[in-house]
């Protein structure tokens, strides 16, 4: 049996406010969003997400 994914949003996030959660695994990382869990996850390897993660923080 596959253990449940372990969610966690941003420490930036508010309960307000509509954001995303992720969960790390050792081959993934899901992404999903916090007010509409069941509409499907997104589904990255860790590259990909780090390359978003790089991407996402440049300046404008």
């Amino acid at each position: 049996m596959t253990p449940a994914p372990a969610w966690r949003k941003s420490s930036h996030s508010s309960q307000d406010w509509e954001c995303v959660e992720v969960s790390f695994a050792s081959a993934e990382v899901a992404v999903r969003d916090s007010k509409a869990p069941a509409s499907g996850t997104l589904r990255l390897t860790p590259a990909a997400w780090r390359t978003f993660l790089t991407t996402a923080r440049r300046p404008g």
